[in-house]
């Protein structure tokens, strides 16, 4: 039995289906479905039942899920501690985030590290909390879900969502446009495990509307004339960004950095993010969530 394999088990058992614990992990769905297979053979019990491309946790997968999540996060906080206590600092350092936050936040950041920082690497999180990505290796995760014991948290900022607009069109010249005029036109959205999207469904689900696979796609989409982006991406394609007022207020993403209080460098993860907070409020302007 090999560790990867049980980090292959929780994803797919997160996820629902092969397809989308393979699309996490990076990996092709038939060598994803081989891996399982082997840790199956491994332990010598069935831990999914599978109906077509979907599988169920079985009963023995359901009872072993959260001794697999454990040893993973042991094995996560040995090789950390290994690391710190080689090296006397903290190594290596993995942010996980949505897409989105890792090209606009965490990459432009990780530009301004100093060569005596951790070396930084990224874990794509769409759709996930920030304690899901925890547990897929992760050391610091963004998102926009608060944290409860064992993990600690902090603010980040507070971050606008755009209604991008061409230069050419009659709001351009408007600092931001109410839901109920969105509601007049054509909108692209983006899915919604896009933390933007999450906010627009909070004040106003079910909007019809067309679909972008994410927000470059649905900047390139409004500028080209097919409608109104909904986007918390840094603006392109010349897109003039208007921020949506909603119910009185203006529509906005908290975002909160996640770690764990049992993480062999906690104390320096949580340096680290604070040092993320500053660069995001300095960047954007923005308040403190």
């Amino acid at each position: 039995m090999e560790l990867r394999h049980l980090r292959y088990f929780v994803a797919t058992a997160e996820a629902g289906t092969v397809s989308g614990a393979a699309t996490r992990l990076h990996l092709t769905q038939p060598g994803l479905s081989r891996q399982l297979r082997q840790l199956e053979k491994d332990l010598g019990v069935p831990l999914f039942d599978r109906a077509g491309s979907r599988l169920e946790l079985s009963t023995t997968g359901r009872a072993l899920l959260p001794q697999a999540r454990d040893l993973l996060q042991r094995a996560d906080a040995l090789r950390v501690a290994a690391s710190f206590h080689a090296q006397g600092r903290l190594e290596r350092l993995t942010i996980g985030a949505p897409t989105v936050t890792l090209t606009d936040v965490v990459a432009p950041f990780i530009a301004t590290l100093a060569p005596d920082d951790p070396t930084t690497d990224v874990l794509g999180a769409d759709g996930l909390s920030p304690v899901e990505t925890l547990r897929l290796g992760a050391d610091l995760a963004i998102g926009t879900t608060p944290a409860s014991p064992p993990f600690h948290g902090t603010s980040l900022a507070v971050l606008p969502v755009w209604a991008y607009v061409p230069a050419g069109h009659p709001w351009a010249g408007r600092a931001a446009v109410t839901l109920a005029e969105l509601l007049t036109q054509t909108l692209i959205l983006l899915p919604r495990t896009f933390t933007a999207r999450q906010a627009l469904d909070a004040v106003m689900p079910g909007i019809s509307a067309v679909e972008a696979a994410n927000g470059t796609v649905a900047q390139a989409l409004a500028a080209a004339g097919r409608g109104i982006a909904i986007a918390s991406d840094d603006p392109r394609f010349g897109l003039v960004p208007l921020g949506v007022e909603a119910n009185g207020r203006r529509l906005s993403i908290r975002l909160v950095a996640v770690w764990d209080s049992r993480h062999a460098a906690a104390t320096t993860v949580g340096r680290f993010a604070a040092r993320l907070g500053r660069f995001v409020r300095d960047r954007y302007g923005a308040p403190a969530a």
